[in-house]
C-alpha cells in the first residue's frame, strides 16, 4: 500500500521544516487582522511556528511574522499574540492529539 505524503511547512523563526500538523499557524485574515489558526483551516495569509515560545519569542524580535505575512504586524498585536499563544500552547497539544491522522 502507498503511504501518504506527510505535508511538511517551515518554522518561520528556527527554519525547522515539520509535518504541518506539529506547527501554529498565525493568519493574516483577508479583513486585515492577525490571530492563531489552530486547526490550520481559516482563509487567508499564513505563517507557522513551532509550539514552543522560544521561536515566538524569535520571531517577534527578527520580524519574521512581518516578512511571511507581507504586511506590518504592530507591537500591540505581537503582544496579544504573545498572550494568545501562551494560552494556545496547552489547547494546541489537544487539537493535535483529537486530530489524529484523519485529515490531509
Amino acid at each position: 500500500m502507498k503511504q501518504r505524503k506527510i505535508p511538511m511547512r517551515k518554522c518561520v523563526a528556527c527554519q525547522e521544516m515539520m509535518p504541518k500538523k506539529e506547527l501554529i499557524r498565525v493568519v493574516r485574515t483577508p479583513e486585515g487582522e492577525t490571530e492563531i489558526d489552530l486547526r490550520g483551516k481559516k482563509s487567508g495569509r499564513g505563517a507557522y511556528l513551532c509550539g514552543k515560545l522560544s521561536c515566538f519569542k524569535l520571531a517577534s524580535k527578527n520580524k519574521a511574522l512581518d516578512r511571511a505575512l507581507k504586511a506590518p504586524v504592530g507591537a500591540d498585536i505581537y503582544r496579544r499574540l504573545e498572550q494568545d499563544f501562551i494560552k494556545s500552547e496547552d489547547e494546541f497539544r489537544a487539537v493535535q492529539a483529537e486530530t489524529g491522522d484523519d485529515d490531509e
